[in-house]
């Protein structure tokens, strides 16, 4: 039985195919996918961190201006909280490409898509997170500009 599952492994035998079965091209191409996964990670973690900055500047005035900005603004500090811990633990997380290699060349590269996989899904948690923080912080700002 694959521990990687049939999709990962079908996916390292196409990947194998495309480079002449030759393990090096095919992990470099898994490599350039975790190096988007990264980036996108770490423009993740500039948002979130001015996110937090910007609260720690105005946060006070806009949440004493009202029960709905306070709350907004504490469930988005939250959420963007969570959003950068779940980055830090799950996205950023180093682990070397080199750790995943064997002497079974579709293992490895199954190996290695597993992880980029993992990683991208941690990614789509992460967003889901930090743009729920983000609505909730905007609408706290909305309500501090414009008090029904």
């Amino acid at each position: 039985m694959n521990p990687y599952g049939d999709r990962e492994h079908a996916e390292a035998r196409r990947l194998l195919a495309i480079h002449d079965g030759q393990l090096a091209p095919a992990i470099a191409h898994v490599e350039a996918h975790l190096g988007v996964v990264q980036a996108r990670s770490q423009f993740l973690l500039t948002i979130g961190t001015l996110a937090l900055t910007i609260t720690g500047f105005s946060g006070p005035t806009i949440a004493a201006s009202s029960v709905f900005s306070a709350v907004g603004l504490s469930c988005g500090l939250l959420l963007v909280l969570s959003a950068l811990i779940l980055l830090l633990l799950g996205s950023l997380r180093i682990r070397w490409i080199t750790q995943l290699i064997d002497d079974d060349p579709e293992a490895s590269v199954a190996r290695a898509l597993a992880w980029r996989d993992r990683k991208a899904r941690s990614f789509a948690v992460q967003l889901v997170l930090l743009v729920c923080g983000l609505t909730s912080y905007v609408l706290a700002l909305v309500w501090y500009f414009f008090p029904w």
